[in-house]
């Protein structure tokens, strides 16, 4: 008789609950989108009931066709760095505020005043920022001072529904780094965090590592998921980390990226990679004892989405009578021309820009065009620019690591044409698996089997992932590309003073 893992993974769109067997098969997943609030310039929200609603609706249909008390395990994969209030019965005092919202800028610069850049690096393996949990809270407690004082604990999304499900308040090391709250070098929340910005540190949720069996589905959360009562709840991890363990990314200088809208760059090591320009960030990895180290752009797919939509609309309509993707048309366009778009650089910098720049204000731009360029070229430079802007992250781990080959997951990885200009620009072997967009599930099912012992470590990710192709680089486009860093580079530096302009237009 089969037995199961469920995977729950709650992004920023919606809910995907995955089912797997205990052997690494896929058995089926479902989604359950929910809204998300975007006000006020740059503030974005999400009601936390909605995600409970998103678990219940799906986990019942996930388990339609089988056994309940075959399900050995729920575990989670969740967006990270966001603040929700609870009171001490768990019930939500605000909307959530999430990973994507910026309010927190005033919040920020406090906390620049009160220590080094530097030295919170150091502690928390990420820069000062709006981003992250700890300005949000301290928003909170600035400007809705009454919620503040009601909130018994701050959790993440994934934290949230734990609570649901066995009534305890807890998160792990991963989403905990998310906070900016904990030390990363002892892995305890930061004293000396808490003190200078002046948080209650008892409103934090008990630290535990991903693998920890928070408890069994409580009589009631079994009644409304249709899990059976009892059913071992594993803590999971963020989202971002989970995709580490779901794409293989488990020993000593493995590396991996995503791309999708955003993309990252990340890798395996035992201890942070501060960088001297804190281009990059670190996070508690799934794995115990290990960091994982990162670096995220804004805007990877979402520059090939756009250059779909704004640019290839001829392209779209062709696809659309043909019955197929646009970007397999795309993908023959930009075959067309050499590496290096005949001398284009196109700069991905459609949504301001995290790694390598931390520049809200940096913005798009096509740079080098002539009367020769051709459409496919246009076409080029836009995927060129993006792994361009990735080779900076990088480059960054190359110095800590020796990275070798590169697994790549999301839907940007489906394309051969881009994988090749990923292996062409990283000099690297690309490698693509058989799942591409299940990474983040995949990591949580098999964090969750060996939380209840199933599995014995986390080398059993190999029996759930198979490499199906692999592009190697090009020698001559590898060189070609070498010659383009740092024009790209000086390309950007050069229009700093002029994103500052146009922010203020």
């Amino acid at each position: 008789m089969a037995k199961y893992l469920l995977a729950h993974d709650l992004g920023t769109s919606g809910n995907k609950a995955t089912l797997y067997t205990t052997d690494g098969d896929l058995v089926k997943s479902k989604v359950y989108s929910y809204d998300t609030n975007y006000f006020n310039n740059n503030w974005v929200e999400q009601e936390p009931e909605d995600w409970w609603s998103a678990v219940c609706s799906t986990t019942k249909e996930i388990l339609k066709d089988i056994d309940k008390n075959d399900v050995v395990a729920v575990s989670f994969s969740g967006q990270m760095m966001g603040c929700l209030c609870v009171d001490k019965n768990g019930v939500p005092l605000r909307k959530s505020i999430i990973w994507a919202d910026q309010r927190a800028a005033k919040e920020a610069d406090f906390i620049r005043d009160k220590i080094s850049e530097d030295k919170f690096y150091k502690i928390t393996g990420h820069r000062i920022s709006p981003s992250y949990s700890l300005e949000k809270l301290l928003w909170v407690k600035n400007n809705e001072p009454e919620i503040y004082r009601n909130t018994y604990k701050i959790l993440n999304s994934k934290d949230y529904i734990i609570f649901k499900l066995t009534g305890e308040f807890v998160t792990d090391y991963s989403d905990a780094t998310g906070t900016c709250i904990l030390d990363l070098n002892t892995l305890k929340w930061s004293e000396e965090i808490i003190s200078i910005t002046g948080i209650d540190g008892d409103k934090l949720p008990a630290l535990k590592e991903s693998t920890y069996v928070v408890g069994g589905v409580t009589e009631e959360s079994a009644r409304q998921t249709g899990l059976a009562a009892g059913t071992p709840v594993v803590c999971g991890g963020g989202d971002g980390v989970c995709a580490a363990v779901g794409s293989g990314c488990i020993k000593e200088g493995t590396a991996f990226s995503y791309v999708g809208s955003s993309s990252w760059i990340a890798l395996t090591t035992q201890k942070p990679v501060y960088d001297d320009q804190m281009r990059t960030f670190n996070w508690a990895h799934i794995i115990p004892g290990y960091v994982a180290p990162c670096g995220t752009m804004q805007s990877a797919g979402g520059s090939y989405n756009w250059l779909k939509n704004e640019i290839c609309k001829i392209e779209t309509k062709e696809a659309q009578e043909k019955g197929i993707s646009p970007y397999q048309i795309i993908d023959e366009e930009i075959a067309k021309s050499p590496a290096g778009a005949n001398g284009l650089i196109y700069l991905p910098y459609l949504l301001g820009e995290r790694s390598p720049r931390w520049n809200p204000n940096a913005r798009g731009a096509f740079i080098g065009l002539k009367m020769e360029h051709k459409r496919n070229d246009i076409l080029r430079s836009v995927l060129e620019g993006v792994a361009l802007n990735l080779n900076i992250i990088l480059e960054v781990f190359k110095q800590y690591a020796d990275i070798k080959e590169m697994i790549v997951i999301g839907g940007g990885a489906k394309g051969k044409v881009w994988r090749q200009i990923m292996a062409d620009v990283y000099n690297l072997k690309i490698l693509k698996p058989n799942y591409l967009e299940e990474a983040t599930s995949m990591g949580a099912a098999v964090t969750g089997g060996v939380g209840v012992g199933v599995f014995k470590d986390f080398e059993v990710i190999n029996k759930f992932i198979k490499v199906e192709s692999v592009q190697e680089p090009i020698e001559s486009n590898s060189k070609k590309y070498k010659e383009i860093m740092p024009i790209f580079d000086e390309c950007y530096h050069s229009l700093e003073k002029v994103y500052e302009s146009l922010a203020k237009l």
